[in-house]
């Protein structure tokens, strides 16, 4: 299979930075595709060319096949990377650019079909031997049929769509009074949001964990498993803090996860970079929960970890060679965290806070990674995901890692915008996420939006106790009660969230 000499990026922000200034260090020339909201945007200039394709809503423009081949032939490129969200899942995209001659840097369009329905993953995992959390083998909106079923695994039940994801189409259910109504609303969302409204019930795992491994097949048959990621700190089901490895694996249970892991992705023919995600109990029972047939958003912490360039891997693959690797050959290296700075507001349920980087500046420092698409100046545009930038922090050990990163967000400046920046240093200070002892329900049993108010009414007072202490010892007493009382004192910490 010949080299691939030009990559058109089918993405926006800074994935499809990431993915051009790996492309780039391989010698590859690189496309960018842009909306009239991102036409100033970094990874427009960065790439060797740019295309056009629309105005701002994704629908009109990142999620248009035929404008993103256009871009591709007009160009002259050879390859499209999908980057992650808009059409990196969409069978009929990947198929299309096999249509098209162009090689798709990701899995085929068959295991993206197969591995997009949750119901049909099940049963293709179940065939070998990936354990899988009791309940509904086919999908159901039979709300009587559906009861019966509840009843026999057992209280509380999960109701989560087959089509879905990001929480959409899911609900649990405590108990048989309140099923009727709790089906009906999941198929009804799951109906609105995918335009199918079959669903399936399984039991519902109390203290779950969300524990995935990032696999990697190529073109000849050979699987193997990058280690596991821990994800359970999360808001509305998506996740807002990653880690790498997890803090309560043990290498026996590792290496079982890391075997199924590896036999789910062999359960569809698959090739390049995917995720198969596990949900663990308090027991460290493991359950498949899905397949992610992409790069994922928190990949970093593998990278760092590991040493390893997944999108260079990426390529590689899709060119046609074999992993150069074994999985014997594999080490962990430290610990890695990652958090994502999101333009949201945490006092105010987490709700987008878009607007304009009046001040942005990254921190900086060994082991201290941010990966993002915008500079000072910027707006932060409401068509798409309000992510600003990850912030990944690697050191010898955990602790090490956790400490690393309170410094990294004391030194990340924004202004202009909320952003979850005070959230994730409340979650890296607090004993819970430190001891390892915590689960997906974190933010319900631990945040409330007033620890972060009064986190920042401390600040302000060490600040003015500060400044007095420094003007007392100049004589200035008297003047500096008085400027103490007359302007408000602004710290750091405060910068990151105004």
């Amino acid at each position: 299979m010949p080299a691939i000499k030009k990559i058109l990026v089918a993405n926006r922000g800074e994935i499809a930075l990431r993915v051009m200034r790996s492309a780039r260090e391989l010698g590859i020339k690189t496309v960018a595709v842009y909306s009239e909201a991102d036409r100033n945007a970094l990874h427009v200039r960065f790439a060797d060319e740019a295309v056009y394709i629309g105005p701002p809503p994704s629908a009109e423009s990142y999620l248009r096949i035929e404008k993103i081949l256009a871009a591709a032939h007009s160009t002259g490129a050879d390859a499209i990377h999908p980057g992650y969200g808009f059409l990196s899942e969409n069978e009929d995209f990947a198929q299309a650019v096999e249509d098209a001659g162009l090689l798709f840097i990701g899995p085929s369009a068959k295991a993206i079909e197969l591995m997009g329905s949750k119901l049909a993953a099940k049963a293709a995992v179940a065939k070998f031997n990936v354990p899988l959390v009791p309940g509904t083998s086919e999908p159901i909106t039979d709300v009587n049929a559906a009861k019966k079923i509840a009843a026999e695994i057992g209280y509380p039940v999960l109701i989560k769509a087959s089509a879905g994801g990001g929480g959409k189409g899911m609900r649990v259910v405590e108990d048989e009074a309140s099923f009727h109504e709790q089906m009906e609303r999941a198929i009804s969302e799951a109906t609105s949001a995918f335009g199918d409204g079959s669903v399936f019930i399984e039991k519902y795992i109390t203290k779950p964990r969300h524990i995935e491994f990032q696999i990697f097949g190529d073109k000849h048959g050979n699987v193997v498993h990058l280690f596991e990621r821990e994800c359970s700190i999360q808001r509305r089901h998506q996740k807002v803090v990653e880690e790498a490895p997890s803090s309560i694996l043990t290498p026996e249970k590792r290496k079982a996860m890391g075997e199924a892991a590896i036999n789910a992705a062999k359960a569809c023919g698959y090739y390049g970079a995917g995720t198969i995600e596990f949900i663990l109990d308090d027991k460290l029972n493991f359950y498949f929960l899905e397949m992610n047939t992409r790069l994922q958003v928190e990949h970093p912490v593998t990278e760092e970890i590991t040493g390893m360039d997944l999108v260079k891997l990426q390529i590689r693959i899709a060119e046609g060679e074999k992993i150069p690797f074994a999985q014997e050959d594999l080490k962990m290296n430290g610990h890695a965290v990652e958090i994502r700075v999101y333009a949201e507001d945490p006092a105010n349920n987490f709700l987008p806070d878009i607007g304009t980087l009046q001040t942005y500046k990254r921190p900086q420092g060994h082991g201290i990674r941010v990966d993002d698409g915008f500079e000072q100046g910027m707006s932060i545009p409401f068509y798409y995901d309000p992510m600003i930038a990850k912030l990944i922090c690697h050191a010898e050990d955990r602790a090490g890692a956790i400490e690393k990163m309170i410094r990294a967000i004391d030194e990340y400046e924004i202004t202009g915008l909320e952003t979850t920046l005070g959230f994730c240093k409340f979650v890296m200070q607090h004993e819970a996420f430190r001891s390892g002892n915590f689960d997906t329900r974190f933010v319900e049993n631990y945040f409330k939006p007033e620890v972060l108010v009064s986190a920042n009414e401390q600040e302000e007072i060490i600040a003015s106790i500060l400044a007095t202490t420094l003007l007392n010892g100049n004589g200035n007493s008297k003047q500096a009660d008085e400027n103490t009382a007359k302007q408000p004192v602004v710290s750091n910490w405060k910068k990151n969230r105004l």
